[in-house]
């Protein structure tokens, strides 16, 4: 079981340079990923004047993120293992790839990235609104969550696949890509339900910065539980007990 190999760490482990870079890179990949995939949904609302969801603006949107998250995962890799997503770092740690004090330093990192994104894009576009994630009608908060869940398991499986797993070989190398292009189409699946987040980030910064807290738990819930649940069916059923030690942060 994954959860016996859950590390808590040390307190100094935060300050401890590779901890803080590998904070830095998380904070500076979200930013990268947030505004562009944020800004794509405002740039739409531009060029309509803030019209209706249009099947296209949900292919852009889609598009926009995958593209993004390719990169932002890329350019943190070497340095912090590129998790660009609290639900991600939470898999990790439940996987036993990552300490607890480790994971909140990410986090401190993820959200803040999230928030300077959201207050830049707000800043460049002359005020124009970041919009928070929102249920489109008729969809309950628990058709949400589930939502939520089984787009974020997709997404922390795929990493466990192409990232975690040390029989990887070669498909490490298409790791970042294989990540954006799930994020990408789990959009063109959920955006017309949820928003299809998937990232507790990258529902807390438009949220901080427009002060739109409805039903915000939903995209923490779904997130972290689907994260934790693609963790424990990955390692116990493809991984299971290693005979290595765990893989450091920094290697996916």
């Amino acid at each position: 079981m994954p959860i016996t190999r859950i590390a808590i760490g040390a307190p100094g482990e935060a300050s401890h340079p590779d901890a803080i870079k590998a904070a830095f890179a998380e904070f500076f990949s979200m930013i990268i990923f947030v505004f562009a995939g944020e800004g794509s949904g405002m740039a739409f609302n531009k060029l309509t004047d803030n019209g209706s969801p249009t099947p296209s603006g949900l292919v852009a949107a889609a598009l926009a993120h995958a593209f993004a998250l390719f990169v932002a995962v890329s350019v943190g890799a070497n340095i912090s293992g590129g998790h660009v997503n609290p639900a991600v770092t939470f898999g990790a740690f439940i996987g036993g790839n990552i300490t607890f004090f480790r994971s909140i330093l990410y986090w401190i990192a993820q959200l803040l990235g999230s928030v300077v994104a959201c207050w830049l894009l707000k800043f460049a576009t002359g005020g124009m609104e970041t919009s928070a994630f929102s249920l489109s009608s008729n969809v309950s908060v628990w058709n949400a969550v589930i939502l939520e869940i089984v787009m974020t398991f997709g997404l922390v499986y795929t990493v466990y696949a192409t990232a975690v797993d040390p029989r990887k070989g070669n498909v490490g190398i298409v790791a970042p890509i294989a990540i954006g292009f799930i994020v990408g189409a789990n959009i063109l699946a959920g955006g017309a339900f949820d928003g299809a987040s998937m990232n507790p980030a990258v529902s807390f910064g438009p949220a901080v910065v427009s002060w739109t807290w409805t039903n915000h738990w939903v995209y923490w819930l779904g997130p972290m539980a689907g994260a934790a649940i693609a963790a424990i069916v990955y390692d116990n059923i493809f991984i299971g007990e290693p005979t290595h030690q765990p893989l450091p942060s920094s290697e996916f």
